[in-house]
């Protein structure tokens, strides 16, 4: 080989090494968006409420892309969510309130879906740990890692049970997308978890937020909405960013906001009821008792029509809820006749505690305090029973004073 072709061959060679892991980049890449993809049309379907649909679809992404860690991210968040859905954690209701224990006693996950998700999120866990060995720099094998620790922690408070035991891989999801917001701060999904996190944190008592704190969290409420807000604007995280901000919103005590969220999502996922019925909550906490009640009606009738699954009680928290705000309205005979229809739907334990807490308030708006009594024992008697704090406290507080319309200035 003369000099002037040797040298033409190491240009060959030099031009293939630069060209080669460009083309597998622009592959990778390609892969990325193809999974997105197929992952977006799985939770819009779940969104929806329709989780056959999307359990096929996800299935379906797993198979084509065995190795890729959002895919089976995808699938193991699903199987999260329905059974979720199917143990009657339907509204915001169930997150509103505080968690007194660090373990709470909960039924065993069904083993077949326990270990499909175990299974895929194992598996996407695996997958970005390898990315990141190969790749320690790399964003999206960060932010890959992140999201899985995420889910895995979220399987075992919300499912299991284990608020103590999910700490390990909350604070991997926690400090995996503080790294990736660090050095590629206009990452704005990777705030999701973080934001939540922060506020969460400092949401908690002193003795408990000073735990967090020498365990490495970050508090701060103020920083976690600001990064719940731009996790909102990111295509990857603005529906999950959403039902995050609704939940702050409402337990800030700024319910419009919340209700404008909830408006939104229900012209995103057209076929999800279960957004007029949250919507339709944070009308009341708002104040706006004569929306809610429009809302709760037309709602109700929607369930009624709707032959997909229901969650376990939904019927009788469609009606407890009409109830309330017809408890706020003044509408005495029509919410009574509501509560006492929810009662005979088979409600789950913490909306009957409810129920007998507006009962009482019904009797006491009546001049009845004996019959009054009566039912904030049981409110209270049932909300301790069903973890319902909330309830518990209110309970007490009206056995000590009648209940009353706040007098208007």
């Amino acid at each position: 080989m003369t000099p002037r072709r040797a040298g033409f061959a190491v240009v060959v060679v030099a031009a293939a090494l630069v060209a080669f892991p460009s083309v597998r980049a622009h592959e990778q890449a390609q892969i990325r968006a193809d999974v997105r993809t197929g992952a977006d049309a799985a939770f819009t379907a779940a969104y929806n409420l329709n989780y056959d649909q999307a359990m096929a679809l996800a299935r379906r992404l797993v198979a084509a892309y065995p190795d890729e860690s959002a895919a089976h991210r995808a699938l193991a968040t699903i199987v999260w969510m329905h059974l979720l859905f199917d143990r009657g954690a339907l509204t915001l209701d169930h997150y509103l309130g505080s968690v007194s224990q660090s373990n709470i006693q909960m039924p065993p996950a069904p083993s077949d879906r326990a270990t499909v998700f175990t299974t895929h999120v194992e598996r996407a866990i695996a997958l970005a740990e390898a990315h990141v060995r190969r790749a320690p720099r790399d964003i999206d094998a960060r932010y890959d890692l992140g999201v899985a620790h995420g889910l895995r922690a979220s399987w075992m408070a919300t499912v299991e049970g284990k608020v103590t035991s999910a700490f390990t891989s909350a604070k991997r999801a926690f400090d995996s997308h503080e790294w990736v917001l660090s050095r590629a701060p206009a990452r704005h999904e990777a705030g999701l978890i973080v934001g939540t996190y922060r506020y969460a944190i400092a949401a908690l008592s002193l003795p408990k937020r000073w735990l967090a704190y020498i365990a490495g969290f970050g508090g701060g409420k103020a920083h976690g909405l600001a990064l719940l807000e731009q996790a909102a604007t990111a295509p990857l995280t603005a529906t999950d960013a959403r039902f995050a901000l609704a939940l702050v919103h409402s337990r800030e005590g700024r319910q419009d906001e919340a209700f404008d969220i909830m408006t939104g999502l229900m012209r995103d996922y057209p076929e999800n009821r279960l957004l007029q019925l949250e919507a339709a909550s944070a009308a009341w906490r708002a104040g706006h008792a004569a929306r809610a009640d429009a809302m709760l009606t037309s709602g109700l009738a929607w369930h009624d029509r709707d032959t997909r699954p229901k969650g376990p009680g939904e019927r009788a928290l469609w009606i407890y809820k009409r109830g309330l705000a017809r408890v706020s309205m003044n509408r005495l005979p029509d919410a009574e006749s509501d509560l006492r229809l929810a009662l005979t739907q088979n409600p789950v334990g913490w909306v009957r505690g409810r129920v007998h807490l507006e009962l009482g308030k019904i009797a006491d708006l009546r001049g009845q305090r004996g019959p009054a009594l009566e039912e904030y024992t049981r409110a209270r008697t049932l909300c301790t029973t069903h973890r319902d704090p909330w309830c518990q406290e209110a309970a007490q507080a009206l056995q000590r004073r009648p209940f009353a319309f706040e007098k208007r200035q």
